[in-house]
């Protein structure tokens, strides 16, 4: 990714707000790129190289009718998912390729005394993020808008680690996943901080497949806890791994997309452009 992409997702976050503030009055092309100080023709040329699709075509996995018929889409079990990714659709659902390991707990509670994490900033199509990683895989990564909060917040999750600013292999590797070629993913090893609930519940957003949406109710029954969708939201907000781990692909019954710790237009983005990604 370069400094370039994190320059056209500046401008795609601006349209996108544009969009969802004034979508009743159905801005044209025109509009929308009046919007973000860019001509029509530039903001097409642009919008599709990014989204894959047109603005017009991306508009439609945007409101909420394209939601629910998602979610209606998204009534699998894991068995299910993996099935029809694994086995009959080489580009949806890699996300079965990221593979969830528990810190021991001894690392859980000494706040990773023992552990070396190398981290680093990198630029993707949905703005910087801050990757990082152990000895054993990637155990943090977050969009970081504001790269010294982001980073303060990862230390304080890890308070005994020696932290070095550095690339590696693990990073690389889940960099890729911000690629369109998925015809042949790369296996990524996390190395996450949570409790059973909290690690039972990112691993369930694991089997949700790539441009379909669940709920926090869904969810809470498919751990067989259906009453626990509350604490369901709540360990979706503390996913340690933005993007791997699709806490974006989770939303109100009603279709609405709820929160999202990383901004509600970075949520609009992504699912939108997932939603393109499969749909082409």
């Amino acid at each position: 990714m370069s400094t370039q992409d994190q320059l056209n997702y500046d401008k795609i976050a601006q349209a996108i707000d544009f969009i969802s503030q004034n979508y009743k009055q159905q801005p044209s092309l025109d509009d929308i790129a009046a919007s973000v100080h860019l001509s029509p023709f530039h903001f097409q040329r642009m919008f599709t190289d990014w989204a894959g699709v047109s603005p017009k075509q991306f508009v439609q996995f945007l409101n909420i009718d394209y939601a629910k018929k998602l979610l209606n889409q998204s009534n699998m079990n894991i068995a299910d998912a993996t099935l029809k990714v694994g086995l009959s659709s080489s580009g949806r659902l890699h996300d079965l390729f990221v593979k969830i390991e528990g810190m021991t707990p001894g690392e859980f509670k000494n706040g990773g005394a023992d552990l070396t994490i190398k981290y680093q900033f990198a630029p993707t199509v949905f703005g910087t993020v801050l990757v990082a990683s152990t000895h054993r895989g990637i155990c943090g990564m977050h969009f970081a808008d504001n790269r010294e909060q982001v980073l303060e917040m990862v230390k304080e999750q890890f308070q005994k680690a020696k932290f070095i600013e550095q690339d590696d292999s693990f990073h690389q590797q889940a960099l890729s996943f911000f690629k369109r070629d998925k015809s042949n993913p790369t296996a990524i090893q996390l190395h996450i901080k949570g409790t059973p609930f909290q690690l039972n519940v990112w691993q369930m957003l694991l089997t949700i497949p790539e441009g379909c949406l669940s709920t926090y109710g869904k969810i809470a029954q498919q751990i067989d806890n259906p009453k626990a969708y509350r604490a369901v939201g709540t360990a979706i907000g503390q996913n340690p791994v933005s993007f791997l781990i699709p806490c974006h692909r989770v939303i109100q019954t009603s279709g609405a997309l709820g929160g999202y710790m990383w901004g509600l237009t970075r949520k609009v983005a992504i699912i939108g452009w997932e939603g393109a990604q499969y749909e082409l």
